[in-house]
């Protein structure tokens, strides 16, 4: 989304809302933008500040063209700031780095801007410091807010922003947008089920670590129905060594997740819906055999379960050890 106009066909109210504001210089002094991964909530932002800034918009629309747009596009625009989590979390030295920051004039003109990139990740000393901005703000001082769980945020935070409810995108459009991207029909339905973004769907369709990923998830599921006995050996040998960062480890659980569904899927004869395997493959006959409709149903909780565990910093390889058990019994 690089103009209103995009954002218009993806983001249809939230981008109406904005560009309403803009036409009639009523920009909020604190904006949470909430959707999840995907959506467009930094293309969103990006926009807003060079809406800000560009002092050569046709309407509402920044030019895309001057200093002030090409500076926020990289990123080193000396009146935007990004804060996001260092490791987990927002921590307040962040937020009193960001005071000190607002302590000195702009470096070209009046206006500032602060983007929080997962909001919902500040530590409680970290969310009272930004309270302080929000309950005292600046007539040109503008907070893009953004996050994936709006729930997870303090109430005072909610209470002084406006609120950007960003929709799901529609499945068949985005498959459509990867169909025209140049992706195999096969490869833009997996994709179109494990994100929204299309750049990342793209990376991971081009990724050879994901094309191995794929044929791991395919050659574990079947060993949990030909060879169990050598499933803790795979995991230790194969799986754990490929899936080494917690991004990575939730993607494998997404893949087997989608796997295991499509086997009950089938077992339901619901075989549109399908995404990993073809209606066709042999693979699915013989795993709709071992597996019955209601292990599947267990497994896939017990699938959520892990990627809790692995959310709430449980070592890897035990949450691992621990499904594996859990799918054999």
């Amino acid at each position: 989304m690089k103009t209103w106009s995009e954002a218009a066909e993806i983001q249809p109210l939230a981008s109406k809302i904005i560009t309403n504001s803009i036409k009639k210089d009523r920009i909020s002094h604190a904006y949470l933008v909430q959707g999840e991964r995907g959506t467009g909530k930094e293309a969103i932002g990006l926009l807003l500040a060079k809406s800000l800034f560009c002092m050569n918009k046709s309407d509402v629309e920044p030019c895309q063209e001057c200093n002030e747009c090409k500076r926020i596009e990289s990123g080193n625009h000396p009146d935007l700031h990004w804060i996001e989590p260092e490791g987990q979390s927002i921590k307040k030295e962040q937020i009193e780095h960001l005071q000190k920051e607002f302590t000195y004039s702009g470096v070209e003109s009046s206006q500032k801007v602060y983007v929080v990139k997962g909001a919902d990740t500040l530590t409680l000393n970290a969310a009272n410091r930004i309270l302080k901005f929000l309950e005292e703000p600046s007539k040109k001082t503008t907070a893009i807010m953004m996050t994936e769980n709006s729930q997870s945020i303090i109430s005072t935070i909610r209470s002084r922003c406006q609120v950007i409810d960003l929709q799901p995108l529609n499945p068949q459009a985005f498959q459509r947008q990867l169909l025209d991207s140049g992706m195999s029909e096969r490869s833009a339905t997996l994709m179109s089920a494990l994100t929204n973004n299309l750049d990342d769907a793209i990376a991971l369709n081009e990724d050879e670590w994901f094309a191995q990923s794929r044929k791991l998830m395919v050659q574990l599921i079947e060993m949990f129905s030909k060879n169990p006995d050598e499933v803790f050996l795979f995991i230790h040998n194969h799986w754990m060594p490929h899936f080494k960062e917690r991004k990575q480890q939730e993607q494998g659980l997404d893949l087997l997740m989608l796997a295991f569904k499509d086997i009950l899927y089938f077992h339901i004869g619901r075989e549109e819906a399908m995404v990993v395997f073809a209606k066709d493959d042999e693979k699915v006959e013989g795993l709709v055999m071992f597996f019955s409709q209601e292990e599947l149903l267990t497994i896939l909780n017990k699938l959520l379960d892990a990627k809790r565990k692995l959310k709430q910093n449980v070592n890897p390889t035990l949450v691992m050890e621990q499904l594996t058990v859990q799918i054999q019994r």
